[in-house]
């Protein structure tokens, strides 16, 4: 995070998580929370960073809460959240919106994808083709939701005059 600690700081984070947590219930009773073809709502917030970095540390609280419901168990508890934390400190130090979309895409597409692989395969034979089919189906979703619904709402944010007025508050 860039500048000092602040209360308000953390109520960003704070809310970021809740946000992300209670969208990816929906998701979750949806059926697309989890999986190799899954589409988490909650992944548009992804980009959040871009404009409040300390936002990223919320995206990774809410990932572990949501992971707590993971069919995959700790390693996605723990490597799937930590793929949204590397994703979010990475976004925050993008410079466009359309760089900003990419880190989730990665992240995710890398690492979720070694989850989801290792949770079905563990180190069998199968783990790499699973691991490569996993990578298209994660990443192809990601990219939606980040390059649609996540630029869509750093628009808005600007748009509105939202993200300058609790930018200029922080």
């Amino acid at each position: 995070m860039k500048g000092k600690f602040s209360v308000r700081k953390l109520a960003i984070a704070a809310v970021t998580a809740a946000m992300y947590t209670a969208l990816s219930f929906v998701s979750y009773e949806l059926g697309s929370a989890f999986g190799p073809i899954q589409f988490r709502i909650s992944e548009s917030l992804t980009l959040l960073p871009f404009l409040f970095p300390e936002t990223a540390w919320g995206l990774f609280v809410g990932c572990v809460l949501t992971n707590l419901l993971s069919q995959y168990g700790a390693v996605d508890i723990i490597f799937g959240s930590l793929a949204t934390l590397l994703a979010g400190l990475w976004t925050a130090r993008c410079k466009s919106k359309w760089t900003a979309a990419i880190p989730p895409v990665v992240c995710n597409g890398l690492i979720t994808s070694a989850v989801i692989a290792y949770g079905m395969t563990g180190l069998s034979p199968a783990f790499l083709a699973t691991w490569g089919y996993n990578m298209i189906t994660v990443s192809t979703s990601e990219a939606v939701l980040c390059f649609v619904f996540g630029i869509l709402l750093v628009e808005a944010l600007r748009k509105s005059g939202a993200a300058s007025k609790l930018r200029a508050e922080a």
